[in-house]
């Protein structure tokens, strides 16, 4: 039954989009934050799928060209993936989900908190990034979509600071509300 196509090249195509589709879902259903905020047993996982599944997607091929047509299907099938997220509004609700609200006007939503597995200790990490001491000066905390957490703190002077925190950058925008 593993080896249910007969060409060896396209049976390797099937197997790695297999695999691919199944570690799409698999993500999306663990929850969104473990993209961005990677801890050992987050880095020791990957590393174990990624061992476990090479099995499934090239068989007992260790040729490299079995190993190229892997590879070339997932980066084809990740391509495909994000230009139907670009196009699509139902796939890309879909597969991303939503920015979900933490933090609002100095109140810690408890309840998303615990749906979304996020501590109190990460929101104070994420607040001291973003250069805020306490919850009650933050006017919006968002798990965003890449699984980061922006945080858009409130003064006394009515001035707004926003961080945005993407990827090891970090710029600064100042407005009056």
């Amino acid at each position: 039954m593993d080896n249910f196509i007969t060409n060896p090249y396209l049976n390797v195509a099937v197997r790695s989009l297999a695999v691919y589709l199944f570690m799409l879902v698999a993500i999306r259903l663990t929850g969104k934050k473990e993209l961005s905020q990677l801890n050992t047993t987050d880095v020791v996982l990957i590393l174990l799928i990624s061992n476990a599944v090479q099995n499934a997607m090239v068989g007992s091929s260790t040729s490299l060209s079995t190993g190229l047509m892997a590879a070339g299907v997932l980066f084809l099938t990740n391509f495909g993936i994000k230009k139907l997220m670009y196009n699509n509004k139902k796939i890309r609700n879909l597969i991303l989900s939503r920015p979900e609200i933490l933090i609002h006007n100095g109140t810690l939503d408890t309840e998303n908190l615990h749906k979304l597995g996020i501590d109190e200790d990460e929101i104070q990490e994420s607040m001291r990034e973003h250069g805020v001491d306490k919850i009650k000066d933050v006017k919006l905390a968002m798990l965003e979509i890449d699984g980061s957490i922006s945080v858009i703190s409130q003064t006394d002077n009515h001035l707004t600071q926003t961080y945005y925190k993407r990827r090891k950058q970090r710029k600064t925008l100042e407005r009056v509300n």
